[in-house]
């Protein structure tokens, strides 16, 4: 059976599985590629916990399946998490034809962008701090073990833990988050727990501003820069004119792109905005995971001392 969800297809396997219909989808790549913290690599599939709902994808010749622990009746919220109704093929199209785009895209092929719930995004990338994913990773897993509330589990699995909630988070304070290697992070997350709760913060009223107004509003939260804010606004609002930079990436974009130049901070921000089109956020995450997981070259030139200014 066939349901449409909204513009996107789906097949109904069973109560709680699904297939989904497409091509050039790369789940290893889109689902540890930085931009999300709370995946598993699980048997042949991956494992996580998407809002209330634990789901297992996997790899089919016919697209991607996936499957929960209750039957589900709507997909929207996977097709929107997983962005499926994407013009894979045209964002593909509008990125720049030169030598490191064409390499990340033949080293990376089915890459995704992924949109997801904005204050587990958030949290994520405050935690990301002078941190590696593995360690973020298990900042999230505390997190979520300690404070989350759990989901309904898979028959013999222990059961999933939902991303805790504001409150919940307010009320494990600073220690209970230093408690789950939060570090210096701490109060930062503190701090956007409170926002959120008093409403100083309305991460739904984000999705209206326009990109710029939308970045100032989350750099006022303390430990939240415009690489954290930019991440945010990328991954779980999909601005695509959120280009996120870091000393990381600003050095892999002067390896890949002025080789044999020094170019300013100034110079490669005005680059990255103007370079890679109306898809640059989508452009961003292929030349980051390119770098990360492709050329340790570039890794170790970005390891060096901070661009000038």
């Amino acid at each position: 059976m066939t349901s449409d969800n909204g513009s996107f297809p789906v097949r109904i396997l069973s109560p709680t599985k699904a297939l989904f219909p497409t091509h050039s989808f790369d789940l290893s790549s889109t689902l540890s590629s930085g931009q999300s913290f709370r995946w598993r690599k699980q048997g042949k599939g991956w494992s996580g916990v998407v809002g209330p709902h634990p789901v297992h994808l996997s790899d089919s010749p016919e697209g991607l399946v996936a499957e929960t622990a209750v039957p589900i009746g709507d997909w929207s919220w996977l097709i929107r998490y997983l962005r499926l109704d994407d013009d894979y093929s045209a964002i593909i199209r509008s990125f720049p034809d030169d030598e490191p785009m064409r390499s990340a895209l033949a080293t990376c092929p089915g890459l995704r962008l992924l949109r997801q719930p904005a204050w587990e995004c958030l949290v994520g990338f405050i935690c990301s701090s002078t941190k590696q994913i593995v360690q973020i990773e298990q900042c999230l897993d505390l997190l979520s073990q300690r404070y989350g509330q759990p989901v309904t589990p898979f028959p013999h699995r222990p059961p999933g833990m939902a991303f805790p909630t504001p409150a919940a988070l307010i009320d494990a304070g600073e220690v209970g988050l230093r408690a789950c290697k939060l570090g210096f992070r701490a109060p930062y997350v503190l701090a956007a727990a409170q926002a959120v709760a008093d409403q100083s913060l309305d991460l739904t009223a984000l999705e209206f501003l326009p990109t710029a107004e939308a970045q100032a509003v989350l750099t006022r939260l303390p430990g939240v820069g415009p690489k954290i804010a930019d991440c945010v606004l990328l991954f779980a609002y999909g601005r695509q004119d959120a280009f996120p930079l870091d000393v990381w990436m600003l050095r892999g974009l002067a390896a890949l792109y002025f080789p044999r130049r020094k170019p300013s901070l100034k110079r490669l921000r005005h680059f990255a905005d103007s370079h890679f089109g109306p898809w640059a956020g989508y452009a961003q995450q292929y030349i980051f995971h390119y770098v990360r997981c492709h050329r340790p070259d570039l890794r170790a030139r970005a390891l060096r001392p901070p661009i000038s200014q």
